[in-house]
């Protein structure tokens, strides 16, 4: 085969992974059918290897792919499979085309750093929490620019040519509802946007190689794979082509070394070499590890890793202190303020522990959830589950007949759930807070609440002249219809009070009216 045609084949699996989960993510309309996102995520090696832990079954066994994919040819997932990685190559594209400085430079490898941050991730994940991973990881930082940052700019543009069109009495296009954005959760991946664009300008993938906790561990893997960029002595002219192209900066033309660890298998070197200097073949000679290579994975000592363990406790501990503390505040005037003990977590997710163990915080689903009822949390969470999506009953409320995101979700975080069970699982219970209801406070009928629940957990009975709202929970699944219906401001006055474990509503039981009609009539109806 001839070795330039890496490079094309490498560009065009990019390209389709990159353009797919694009897709996903963008898609305001849900045209894309949700059965389908499982295909495009499968490969996603944080995801996969969260679902496969929880759920051990093949349809998860993506990360192992991958890790096979590792073995035989290098760190193929960063170059072609990663959307962030592609991402980044799209910065360097324009660092090219912009810059008059058009290479790049060998770069020393920070181990200390990479190998860090990928022992931090591992210790906050044994000790339950994601909080590390979700901050770092490629695919879900992807996730959350491209739903908080992109998305809304296009939902904006959209209907502002929506809007634009229907003064020419030209319909072609509707506009789009938008239930807002929130400003503080924006400020995360756009910091994390940023960082990336300046380090993939100036200094290609260093952020795969400093970074990226996955990249960290995909380079380890990779010291063994059986196919390997290598610099052939006899060959090479010394022309420095190879290196000015190494976007990893893991080429040294001076000692003909590559440090393929830190190779993202772009082939970019293979494309240049005039002299076929540069070779990717197999590799089983057998040579001694260098004291360098070993100091790169010898593990952080009993003092450093202590130190971490007791960093993590520390701010577990103040994450709950933080969440315990957490009200709801509305713009609004109201008398009676609402304390919500934890946030409510969507249908499939079993419970607040499952979720909060299982997420990743990708915002597949707070991208394809058509009532925009789920939305990043900040705080609800605690600081270990910051990002994580929560259900803002404020904001919108749960489709009755609605499981995309139990569809979308690539981590297990959020299981399938059938339709005829989500309809009887029971996310929490409505709270009814009298002193707040309009009916008690003015004297006047309202029903809001009641006239949208689905499951008529909400019944008016009489109060006085008026009628006024009464709870039955056992019939309730917590789907906010209430809450988010409810007109009183500031605080509603009534709210959903989530189950930390999901739990089976009861279903009511329909009353059959009869009427008797005497057929004697000649017109019975």
């Amino acid at each position: 085969m001839n070795l330039s045609n890496l490079k094309r084949i490498r560009i065009t699996i990019s390209i389709v992974f990159f353009l797919l989960l694009s897709a996903l993510f963008l898609d305001f309309n849900n045209s894309l059918s949700p059965a389908y996102t499982n295909y495009f995520t499968f490969l996603q090696f944080v995801p996969s290897l969260i679902k496969f832990l929880g759920l051990a079954g093949i349809t998860a066994a993506g990360f192992i792919i991958v890790l096979a994919l590792t073995v035989m040819f290098g760190r193929v997932y960063c170059s072609s499979i990663c959307p962030m990685g592609t991402l980044q190559d799209i910065f360097s594209f324009i660092h090219k085309k912009f810059r008059k400085k058009k290479y790049f430079r060998l770069l020393k490898p920070s181990n200390w750093l990479r190998y860090s941050l990928l022992s931090l991730s591992v210790i906050f994940f044994l000790f339950g929490s994601l909080f590390i991973i979700n901050l770092l990881d490629p695919y879900s930082n992807f996730g959350r620019i491209y739903a908080q940052l992109l998305k809304p700019i296009l939902l904006y543009t959209y209907n502002f040519v929506a809007i634009y069109l229907e003064k020419f009495n030209i319909y072609w296009i509707n506009p789009v509802e938008m239930r807002g954005t929130n400003p503080v959760i924006m400020i995360f991946p756009a910091a994390f946007l940023t960082l990336v664009f300046i380090l993939s300008f100036f200094y290609g993938r260093l952020f795969c190689n400093t970074v990226c906790p996955v990249g960290s561990l995909l380079g380890l893997v990779s010291k063994f794979s059986f196919f390997k960029i290598k610099i052939d002595e006899k060959n090479c002219i010394g022309c420095n082509l190879c290196e000015r192209n190494c976007k990893s900066g893991c080429i040294d033309k001076k000692n003909k070394t590559v440090d393929f660890s830190r190779c993202v298998a772009c082939y970019n070197c293979l494309n240049v070499c005039p002299s076929k200097g540069i070779d990717y073949k197999l590799s089983f000679n057998k040579k001694e590890i260098a004291k360098e290579d070993v100091a790169e994975v010898e593990t952080v000592d009993s003092a450093k890793r202590q130190f971490l363990i007791s960093v993590g406790l520390f701010i577990a501990g103040s994450s709950k202190l933080v969440s315990a503390q957490t009200k709801i505040i509305s713009t609004k005037l109201s008398k009676n303020p609402i304390f919500r003990k934890h946030p409510v977590t969507p249908p499939g997710s079993l419970s607040l522990k499952h979720f909060t163990s299982n997420c990743t915080a990708c915002h597949l689903c707070v991208s394809s959830c058509p009532t925009q009822v789920l939305q990043p949390s900040f705080l609800e969470y605690g600081v270990l589950g910051m990002l994580q999506p929560r259900m803002d009953y404020n904001r919108s409320f749960c489709n009755f007949d609605c499981v995309i995101c139990s569809e979308v979700c690539p981590n297990g975080a959020i299981l399938p759930i059938k339709l005829d069970k989500k309809k009887l699982t029971q996310l929490g219970k409505a709270k009814f807070i009298p002193d707040n209801c309009i009916v008690h406070t003015e004297k006047t009928d309202c029903g809001a609440c009641s006239e949208h629940c689905p499951t008529k957990a909400v019944i008016m009975v009489p109060y006085g002249d008026v009628r006024a709202p009464e709870v039955h929970d056992e019939f309730c699944i917590g789907c906010g219809a209430c809450e988010y219906a409810c007109p009183v401001k500031p605080y509603k006055a009534i709210y959903v009070e989530a189950n930390t474990t999901h739990q089976t509503a009861k279903k009511k039981e329909e009353k059959k009216i009869e009427k008797k009609v005497n057929y004697q009539e000649d017109f019975p109806f």
